[in-house]
């Protein structure tokens, strides 16, 4: 384990490590997988990636537990998101063995870099997946680029779990209901940068993203997915342009084990008002509960958490989730695979 990190003071962002590991996808096949200590990639001026968004990336996270072992977080999951995104998009997919073999490896390979069990940080893996081949003319690429690196994290939202504050906005869309807003691809983000930016210097954490075609219901909630709770029933939108956040399926099967009801239907932007808790949830954050929305057209306040606190449901769900991760509670629900290293 590194000696000089604050641990406890880290952010969410790149930290550099030792390694990463790659392999290219060259005449309808994936290579060796290479162990590479350099920080950036050498590619073709002509690469789909560049002109045409040929990109999905994914993230996951490693826990080390009390007892030193090193857990990692539904990593099946992320490898069939992936796929699914490279189907939407058309590149190369990556089969479960080789993502599980870049992330044993690359996990082994930093393993000095796995915060401690107080810290409160966690490893967060970064898995991408780019068009290399030269393309001019619009159609998908003939080689491809699998690659993943890692760095110490700490919480996503400055404030970590506690109550943050959501301006909701209606003139900007980050998918289009038949676009790609249902797979994790860059252009879904990029298409959320000003209105994001905006949201922050206006002093709000996020953005809450309305359907694109109505203008009428909840969507996405800027980087992660957005869930209320109300009558012991926890909530969250169905939309064709959210992405299944492996989170909140998580927390749906919680919630469900304790007992509440659970909803996945479309949420109409009236109905904030009526909720005891929201939060927005995702890798990243796990939970972040929010305190406040604010509509930005009408001036309209929604607020969950007068006391700076998180609600109680949000607090057990957020808890017991974890709990899990980091192996303080058994795993029933097989979510968790002990690493190697």
């Amino acid at each position: 384990m590194k000696k000089d990190i604050n641990w406890s003071n880290l952010g969410f962002g790149y930290f550099k490590t030792k390694y990463n590991v790659r392999t290219y996808w060259k005449n309808g096949e994936w290579g060796e997988l290479e162990i590479s200590s350099e920080e950036t990639i050498n590619i073709h001026i002509a690469a789909s990636c560049l002109h045409y968004g040929q990109e999905a990336f994914e993230g996951l996270k490693v826990f080390k537990g009390k007892d030193g072992k090193a857990r990692v977080f539904r990593w099946e999951e992320n490898a069939k998101r992936l796929r699914s995104s490279a189907d939407g998009i058309m590149m190369a997919k990556v089969p479960d063995e080789l993502f599980k073999k870049a992330l044993d490896t690359v996990v082994k390979l930093n393993k000095e870099y796995i915060p401690p069990y107080e810290s409160g940080a966690s490893l967060y893996v970064r898995p991408l997946l780019i068009g290399t081949g030269p393309r001019v003319g619009v159609k998908p690429a003939d080689e491809y680029l699998f690659l993943m690196f890692v760095g110490p994290v700490g919480p996503y939202f400055k404030e970590g779990f506690k109550p943050v504050q959501i301006q909701l906005a209606r003139d900007a869309d980050r998918a289009a209901p038949l676009g790609t807003g249902n797979i994790k691809v860059g252009g879904n983000y990029a298409a959320s940068l000003k209105s994001g930016e905006r949201a922050h210097k206006e002093g709000f954490s996020s953005v809450l993203y309305v359907d694109a075609k109505e203008k009428k219901y909840i969507d996405e909630c800027g980087p992660a997915n957005f869930f209320a709770i109300k009558d012991n029933t926890y909530i969250t939108p169905k939309s064709t342009s959210i992405l299944p956040s492996i989170t909140n399926k998580s927390l749906i099967t919680i919630a469900e084990d304790m007992g509440m009801k659970t909803e996945r239907r479309p949420i109409a932007i009236e109905e904030l008002s009526t909720f005891d808790e929201a939060g927005a949830c995702g890798t990243a954050a796990v939970i972040s509960p929010i305190g406040r929305i604010l509509d930005r057209d009408n001036n309209k306040e929604y607020i969950y958490c007068k006391d700076n606190n998180a609600g109680p449901i949000s607090t057990k769900l957020y808890n017991k989730l974890r709990a899990i991760q980091y192996g303080d509670e058994p795993d029933k629900f097989n979510w968790v695979t002990i690493l190697d290293v």
